[in-house]
C-alpha cells in the first residue's frame, strides 16, 4: 500500500505543472455525414475521399487497418529508424483517440492523429542530429518540447526506461505512440481540471476508466 501510494504521489507530482503543456486541440464531436459535406472545405473533402478508400465501407479505421496504414508509409521513408508499428501499439492509439468509444477512428479521430503524426514527424527528423534514424537519450528533451510537451527530468527517466531501447535510443514507432498517449492524456487531465488549478479529483471508477482503455 505504501509503495502504491508513492508511486500515484509521483505520478501527480509529475503531471502538477500540466498547464505547460500544449496539446493539440482535440477532435471535434462527430457530426452526421451530411452535414460534415455540405460544410467541408476543398482539402477536407479532398482528405475525406483518402480516408474512405483506407476505411473500406464502415467509414471507421480499425487499430489492425491503422497499422496496415502506419507501416506502409512508413516503409517508404528509409531514413526513420523503426520495427513497425505493432498490433498492440495501434490499439494504444485507436484507445486514446477513441472519443465515442466504437474501438475505431472516425473520420475527425483519424485526421486528428493523422495531422498529428506529421507534424511530429518533421520534429522527429529536425532532432535526429547525427541523422541515426532515432532520437539519443540527449535529443529528447528538445524532441518533446518542440512537440509540445516540456517535460521534467523525472518524466524523462520514466519515458526513456518505457519506449526507448537499452541505449536509451527512440525509434520512430514509439516515439510516435508515447506522443499520442501524452497528448490524450494531457487533454484528458485538463478536461478534468474544471476548476484550472493544475489539481483533478477521480474516483476509481473514472480512475480504471482513464488508465484501462489507453
Amino acid at each position: 500500500m505504501f509503495l502504491a501510494r508513492k508511486l500515484v504521489g509521483g505520478l501527480l507530482d509529475v503531471v502538477a505543472n500540466v498547464d505547460q503543456f500544449i496539446p493539440s486541440e482535440p477532435p471535434p464531436p462527430r457530426p452526421s455525414l451530411q452535414y460534415a459535406e455540405q460544410h467541408e472545405s476543398d482539402e477536407e473533402r479532398q482528405f475525406r475521399k483518402v480516408f474512405q478508400q483506407l476505411a473500406g465501407d464502415d467509414m471507421e479505421v480499425s487499430p489492425a487497418e491503422l497499422m496496415n496504414i502506419l507501416n506502409k508509409i512508413i516503409g517508404k521513408h528509409g531514413d526513420l529508424k523503426t520495427d513497425g508499428f505493432s498490433m498492440e501499439s495501434c490499439r494504444s492509439m485507436v484507445a486514446v483517440m477513441d472519443s465515442d468509444s466504437t474501438g475505431k477512428l472516425g473520420f475527425h479521430e483519424f485526421k486528428y492523429l493523422w495531422n498529428s503524426i506529421k507534424k511530429w514527424q518533421g520534429v522527429y527528423k529536425q532532432y535526429d542530429a547525427d541523422r541515426s534514424g532515432t532520437i539519443g537519450a540527449s535529443e529528447l528533451p528538445g524532441a518533446f518540447q518542440a512537440a509540445g510537451f516540456p517535460l521534467n527530468d523525472q518524466l524523462y527517466q520514466m519515458i526513456i526506461r518505457r519506449y526507448s531501447d537499452e541505449d536509451g535510443n527512440m525509434d520512430f514507432d514509439n516515439y510516435i505512440g508515447c506522443l499520442v498517449r501524452l497528448d490524450a492524456m494531457c487533454r484528458a487531465f485538463q478536461t478534468l481540471d474544471k476548476d484550472k488549478n493544475g489539481t483533478i479529483k477521480v474516483d476509481i471508477k473514472e480512475w480504471l476508466q482513464l488508465t484501462m482503455y489507453s
